[in-house]
């Protein structure tokens, strides 16, 4: 089972990553951006959708905030700065809600219901709460792929190069 600092510490690496390959990502044209380069999602654009797009679902899950679902693989934004911006919203929300989590609520059951079957189920907590974070890290992944292809380096992407973690 995972223990609430290893989530405030997966939100501060996801917040950190996340600025690092948006400034990437704001360098690129916004045509080269949203080209297909037969990526899951097609591009850097809508793989920067998508992790946006599972992030959303999942906190308003786990905080029990009316969602609407929609396909998976749908643009969230077309607008690269909208996008931005939401994702800075999302990764705030993700870093104050790693914040108040209990092992107690990390420990129970969690039932949920799949966009992708549509079956419903019930896992513990704590389960779940990895897969955002390992979602997160997966299409995050892919995406240094993609921006590498095209010749932008996105630097180091270990989880020990988090500035947060120095202990000065």
């Amino acid at each position: 089972m995972i223990d609430p600092s290893y989530c405030q510490l997966m939100s501060q690496y996801n917040h950190w990553m996340n600025q690092k390959l948006y400034a990437i990502c704001a360098e690129i044209p916004d045509e080269e951006r949203k080209q297909d380069r037969g990526a899951f999602f097609k591009s850097i654009h809508g793989t920067l959708n998508h992790l946006l797009d599972g992030d959303r679902t999942w906190m308003k899950r786990f905080t029990g905030k009316p969602f609407s679902s929609r396909r998976i693989g749908g643009e969230l934004y077309s607008d690269f700065e909208q996008l931005h911006q939401e994702r800075e919203q999302v990764d705030q929300e993700i870093l104050a809600w790693a914040k108040t989590l209990s092992a107690e609520w990390l420990a129970q059951p969690f039932e949920y219901t799949s966009n992708v079957d549509g079956r419903t189920r019930t896992l513990p907590t704590w389960t779940l709460v990895t897969h955002l974070f390992n979602h997160q890290t997966h299409h995050r992944g892919q995406l240094t792929t993609l921006l590498s292809q095209i010749g932008h380096d996105p630097g180091v992407t270990d989880l020990p190069w988090l500035t947060e973690l120095s202990l000065q």
